[in-house]
């Protein structure tokens, strides 16, 4: 952890991450009622709503810190999920071999080509919306990615030695996958953990945005939706879009400068590359005095 603190790109990232965290937590104590109907329709930014009101009259600030808590809320949760199931699948078909990789492997090849968003959305509009429905299918249509990832690396680390040493010693392969291996992956976890959840976020969000959720629910997926149905675009109403617009975009900015951390503070030889690369100097040419 002293490591990545250290490095600038993660520090970023952690900040802003910590800032909008905050906000989340704390700033619904302090908000107005985001279902009350507190103004005009479409009230621009004042002094009275600093962020302006929606098209009945909502405030808009109120709905923005209120459903950023159940947006990361689903989202970590979701990303958690992905990775331990990837995780677990991923390292039993490369610890195991044999039938059991090429089973898992065919399970793993299947969800891959299956087409994401299609499936997101038929499976949504099946299922009662809810935040429950949306982590289980972001989760189905999620862990695969994780899985072909992981399981190459545990190929990599099952011959050896302390993995030799674990099993002479007698224990069993669960064991061997959780307690051996996959903590010597944790730099890889935790970039899987970071790129789920960054997936999680904005696949909540389109979906709610596409109607797809629960719409008597304040998050920033339906924020965006309620938006679009009060047409903000063709009314010129941007305060009721562009406080969650930016609030996703600075939590994907966040995470992505956390993983780019990552990956500099487990591979220097990436930092010191992005660093030296650069335009090519040139060499001054010394003339021969005639």
């Amino acid at each position: 952890m002293s490591g990545l603190l250290a490095n600038r790109k993660a520090r970023l990232g952690l900040g802003i991450l910590a800032v909008i965290a905050v906000l989340a937590i704390a700033g619904p104590w302090f908000a107005h009622d985001p279902l009350a109907y507190l103004g005009d329709p479409l009230e621009a930014p004042s002094a009275r709503h600093w962020l302006g009101t929606t098209g009945q009259g909502q405030d808009v600030l109120a709905q923005t810190l209120v459903g950023a808590r159940l947006t990361l809320g689903v989202g970590f949760v979701t990303g958690l999920l992905v990775l331990i199931i990837g995780a677990l699948i991923g390292g039993t078909a490369g610890y195991l071999g044999g039938r059991v990789d090429d089973l898992f492997t065919l399970l793993i090849n299947v969800f891959l080509v299956m087409p994401g968003l299609p499936l997101m959305v038929v499976i949504a509009a099946w299922l009662p919306p809810g935040p429950l429905t949306m982590m289980g299918v972001m989760v189905l249509t999620g862990w695969s990615w994780n899985a072909r990832v992981l399981r190459s690396q545990v190929l990599t680390l099952r011959n050896r030695d302390f993995v030799a040493a674990a099993v002479v010693s007698g224990e069993p392969a669960w064991r061997v996958v959780v307690v051996e291996i996959l903590p010597n992956m944790a730099s890889l976890l935790a970039s899987a953990f970071i790129g789920a959840t960054i997936y999680a976020i904005g696949a909540q969000v389109g979906l709610e945005f596409l109607g797809l959720g629960d719409l008597s629910l304040v998050t920033w997926g339906t924020n965006l939706y309620w938006a679009t149905n009060d047409a903000a675009l063709i009314t010129g109403s941007w305060w009721t879009f562009v406080p969650t617009g930016l609030g996703v975009a600075l939590t994907g900015f966040a995470l992505s400068l956390i993983n780019f951390g990552i990956d500099e503070v487990t591979n220097p030889r990436l930092a010191a590359t992005r660093h030296v690369a650069g335009p090519p100097r040139s060499t001054p040419v010394m003339r021969e005095e005639p």
